[in-house]
């Protein structure tokens, strides 16, 4: 047994084969550049006979086409790499991409640092990427060779088209539900203030806080439970009367029930409490969590499948977001 018969046949055994060079090989398999009838009959001959199967990595590499989509999370921290939120973004491209012979990989952009995906412009081996997290400052720091292969989940601009939850609406609904039920001294905790996207739902509750006549009660968060532990602590020692704490995350909420439980507050009896996102955890927990749908599977293929596609122009995306009711408020 030959040794080209103990491995997958490669190029080099085609172009062999079929008495031509690698180059021509090249051409003929990938269906691009001249070759002459004899030399593409030949080659194609000698690729059945020896069970040629072309690399798709290796062909994408040669087109320039790249063989792996990037998440890019944009954070102060890498802790940002074991967020769960991140992890279903990335599961969701790898579904889209899988089909095509793409891989995904995650990448971290400090907040500071928006110039890092220059780096990724410059690989041979990215098709595209999906930023996320994204803010006006990264919008305008990515690269002109990255445009058309870039999009956004969160805001977008001219060049990177935007797909994300109307986390404004479905902050409406549940804030609307803590009303219907009686709650009046309703206090928010809020997402990262440098997250464009974690502002529209401050801005549906100041609206509706507004209409209804009611007192804002805004305490800053970033999406932990640790640190919605801290929130409600402080909407507690700040607005005593308090009867409704909506944090913005699910995990942050979580925290905020935490906290009130081991201050001898009781929920939803002495304060209803309600988050956003409606994660796996939300219908587990005693009490479940009040909520609202966050379809990231969605949203992820949809941005992966932009990129893919190479979608022109910079369309804005919103998927809605419903109540989900429960126990908690």
């Amino acid at each position: 047994m030959t040794a080209a018969a103990q491995r997958p046949a490669t190029l080099e055994d085609v172009a062999r084969a079929a008495g031509v060079s690698r180059s021509t090989a090249s051409r003929v398999i990938a269906g691009t550049g001249f070759a002459s009838p004899d030399a593409r009959a030949r080659v194609a001959t000698a690729a059945d006979q020896l069970g040629y199967v072309p690399n798709p990595a290796a062909r994408a590499l040669v087109r320039g086409g790249g063989v792996r989509l990037v998440v890019a999370a944009l954070s102060s921290s890498a802790a940002v790499l074991d967020d769960p939120y991140v992890h279903r973004v990335v599961g969701s491209a790898a579904r889209v991409c899988a089909p095509a012979g793409v891989g995904v990989a995650l990448h971290w952009l400090p907040l500071d640092e928006p110039h890092g995906l220059d780096q990724l412009a410059a690989d041979r081996s990215v098709c595209g990427v999906v930023l996320v997290n994204t803010t006006e400052d990264l919008l305008a720091a990515v690269p002109r060779a990255l445009h058309g292969r870039v999009a956004s989940i969160g805001i977008g601009s001219a060049t990177v088209p935007s797909f994300d939850v109307d986390n404004a609406a479905g902050t409406d609904a549940v804030l609307r539900h803590l009303y219907a039920t009686g709650r009046r001294r309703i206090a928010l905790v809020t997402g990262p203030r440098w997250l464009p996207c974690a502002q529209r739902p401050v801005g549906a509750y100041r609206d509706l806080m507004h209409q209804a006549g009611l007192p804002e009660r805004v305490v800053p968060g970033d999406f932990t439970a640790a640190r919605g532990r801290e929130a409600a602590g402080e909407a507690l020692r700040r607005w005593p009367d308090l009867d409704a704490i909506y944090a913005i995350s699910d995990e942050s909420a979580l925290g905020v029930i935490a906290a009130l439980r081991e201050d001898g507050v009781r929920v939803p009896g002495d304060v209803a409490v309600a988050g956003f996102d409606d994660i796996p955890l939300a219908g587990m927990t005693a009490p479940a969590l009040t909520t609202a749908s966050h379809p990231v599977g969605r949203i992820a293929a949809a941005a992966a499948t932009a990129v893919l596609a190479g979608r022109p122009g910079a369309p804005v995306t919103l998927f809605p977001s419903d109540l989900v009711a429960r126990d908690s408020a």
